[in-house]
This record gives structure tokens, C-alpha cells and sequence, in this order.
């Protein structure tokens, strides 16, 4: 096999396992942005925080990373909900979630990644796993196990939170929220409930997402701010709410950062994702998946 078509391949393998990564970094924000329509900009911060409490267990006690991230999930899913109450009772009753709201989230950012500065410095930390270093070849194509085992992780996860929001009853009425609150209401759902519980999955997938970017990447506390724009892309390019678009959205992004990367360089990647996001919104302005 020539050269340009192992590269191709190679591009096209990488690309699908770095947009596993976007899937899970951005399944958060089609939550609580593209259902609760609550603009949380801290979520990157949060997915900074779940790659040093990795780094921390790991460190310490030597335990896998993804083991870690599977059994903090729940205090991130509790951080979440506290961290909703504090928004609603300050701006979201008060009809003041728009700017204020997004100051709020603004803060929550740089207050993380200042304390985790305060901690640890802006050194560059990485996690130690028995399959970081281990990558298996079939024909012309590398898997590395530091890409393919967070790839199914994120995968399971995504795939996990579009089950529990189309196929039980609480998930419906996350979806039912989104759509209709008053009409919620009236049938006697306690939208509160609804909408905190939601956001508190938001905030534990982030936290789960943080995990698999410590594995993949070190991580340095500031590195939060350059995924900002990349999970929202996702989410709008995907579909406002769409955990299935949110999923195809990013296997895109991924693809066309590594297809850049790989001809033309890592510094156009991001220009070039932004730029399928900007042609999807010209002539789809809903998403791929919008309603």
C-alpha cells in the first residue's frame, strides 16, 4: 500500500477517536445549554477539574484514571446540583439568567482555574496507565490505546445518556422541559427537579470527559479556555439539545482537524473546524440534527 493512503487512513482513524473525545467534552453543553438553555461557560472548567482529581488519585494511590473518573461521577453530579440551585435562586427566578447568568458561570471559571493554579502550578500534569503506551497495528493503521480506550469510554457514555433521555421517564421529561416548560407544569412536574437533575448530568459528564482528556493529554489549568469554543461549536453544529447530533457533530470536527493537521498543519485545524461550523449554520442555521 503506498504512502498517501496509509496517511489517509491513519488521518481518518485519529480523526474518529479525537471526536469520541469531542463527543464527551461537548455532550454536557447539549444538556444544559441545548436543553436547559443555561449557558454554562465554566464547563470546561470542570473538565479541567476532573483531569486533576485523576491526576491526584493516580498519582497517590496509582489507580487507573478512568476508574477514578467513574467513581467521582456521582460528586460531580452532586457538585452539579448545588451549583444549579445557587443559578436558579439568584438569576433564573429572578428572570435574570441571561447576561448575569453567564457572569455567574464566567466566575465559577476563573475561580476554578485560579485554585487549580494555586495548587499546582501551571506545569503540564499527565496520568500513568498500563495501556497508555501500548498501540496496535492492523495493516498500514495505528491505534494507540492511549486514543482507542477513552474513544469507547466517551462512546459508552454518550450512547448511555441518549438511552436514559429517550427511553426512561425522567429523561423524557428533561427532553419535555426543553420543549415546553409551562405545558410541564401544568401536568404537575416539578420542572425545578427536572432541570437541576439535568444540569447535574451536565456537570458529571464533565467531569468523566476530564478523565479521558488527562489520558489522552497533559493538562495545565489554563487549558480549559481553549475548549470553549470547541464544545459549543459542537453542540450548534450538532443541533441545539441533540445528544445524537452533539455525537455526529464531533466525529466531524474531529475529522476535520485531523485531516488539516495531518496535510496542512495543526496550526489551520482549528480555522478550518470553525469554518465547517460557520458553512453549517449559513445553510442549516438548526444543526445537522436541529428541529
Amino acid at each position: 500500500m503506498d504512502f498517501p493512503t496509509a496517511l489517509v487512513l491513519n488521518a481518518i482513524i485519529a480523526g474518529l477517536l479525537l471526536g469520541g473525545l469531542y463527543a464527551a467534552m461537548s455532550v454536557g453543553v447539549s444538556i444544559s445549554f441545548g436543553m436547559l438553555d443555561v449557558v454554562n461557560i465554566a464547563h470546561p472548567g470542570f473538565i479541567i477539574l476532573g483531569s486533576y482529581i485523576a491526576y491526584i488519585v493516580n498519582a497517590r494511590l496509582g489507580f487507573d484514571p478512568i476508574a477514578v473518573g467513574i467513581v467521582v461521577s456521582p460528586l460531580f453530579f452532586a457538585l452539579g446540583m448545588a451549583l444549579y440551585r445557587v443559578y436558579y435562586l439568584c438569576f433564573e427566578r429572578r428572570g435574570q439568567e441571561s447576561l448575569r447568568g453567564l457572569a455567574f458561570f464566567f466566575g465559577i471559571l476563573f475561580i476554578t482555574e485560579v485554585a487549580l493554579i494555586l495548587v499546582f502550578g501551571v506545569d503540564y500534569r499527565m496520568v500513568s496507565a498500563a495501556y497508555q503506551d501500548t498501540t496496535m497495528r492492523l495493516g498500514p493503521v495505528d491505534f494507540p490505546m492511549r486514543l482507542v480506550v477513552p474513544f469507547l469510554v466517551a462512546m459508552a457514555m454518550v450512547i448511555g445518556v441518549e438511552i436514559f433521555l429517550t427511553r426512561t421517564f425522567f429523561g423524557r421529561a428533561v427532553l419535555a422541559v426543553a420543549q415546553d416548560s409551562l405545558a410541564l407544569r401544568l401536568m404537575g412536574v416539578d420542572t425545578l427537579r427536572v432541570k437541576e437533575f439535568a444540569f447535574a448530568l451536565s456537570i458529571a459528564t464533565a467531569g468523566m470527559a476530564g478523565v479521558l482528556l488527562v489520558v489522552i493529554q497533559p493538562v495545565q489549568p489554563a487549558i480549559g479556555r481553549e475548549y470553549i469554543g470547541l464544545v459549543f461549536a459542537v453542540c450548534v453544529l450538532g443541533g441545539m439539545g441533540s445528544i445524537r447530533g452533539t455525537l455526529v457533530g464531533a466525529l466531524i470536527l474531529g475529522l476535520a482537524e485531523s485531516f488539516t493537521a495531518t496535510f496542512a498543519g495543526p496550526s489551520w485545524a482549528p480555522a478550518v473546524s470553525f469554518g465547517i461550523l460557520l458553512g453549517t449554520l449559513a445553510f442549516k442555521p438548526s444543526g445537522l440534527f436541529g428541529r
